[in-house]
């Protein structure tokens, strides 16, 4: 579980690494859509960032996936509302070993959130930055914790 605590009066906070939206969307079975579909039960806070978004929108379009661009937009829609929107107003690149995805450890430093992806080894140096990294399966096993 990489050593994190959660305070059980908090929800986590989190930044979700596309690759877990992509792997929400082309399969309804396993953690990413169990974590996906888990968005408007409020039970963690989602947050974004105009590049995120962004990202999810051309990444989801490459026709990987069995949706429609009116899906996909649909949505990237419903995660735009259920999240807190943040600007970015710096820079640390390259920090990470795929500068692309140094935005996604910005933001997750601005909300004080964690990264939840399915690569966690690529965001190991976020923990410089006091940013905790997790794959979905880890945060649902926190969130599906009985009390």
């Amino acid at each position: 579980m990489n050593g994190i605590a959660y305070n059980t009066k908090m929800k986590p906070q989190i930044v979700l690494d596309t690759n877990v939206l992509v792997t929400a969307l082309r399969s309804s079975k396993g953690a990413s859509f169990r974590l996906l579909s888990m968005v408007d039960e409020r039970r963690f806070q989602l947050h974004v960032s105009a590049p995120l978004v962004a990202e999810y929108e051309s990444v989801l379009k490459r026709g990987m996936l069995a949706l429609s661009s009116q899906q996909i937009d649909d949505v990237i829609d419903f995660i735009c509302a259920q999240a807190e929107h943040h600007k970015i107003h710096y820079l640390w690149r390259p920090m990470l070993k795929d500068p692309g995805d140094d935005f996604v450890l910005e933001l997750a430093v601005k909300a004080q959130a964690q990264i939840v992806t399915w690569n966690v080894s690529d965001f190991k140096p976020s923990l410089k930055l006091g940013v905790q990294v997790q794959t979905p399966r880890e945060l649902l096993n926190l969130l599906e914790e009985p009390l």
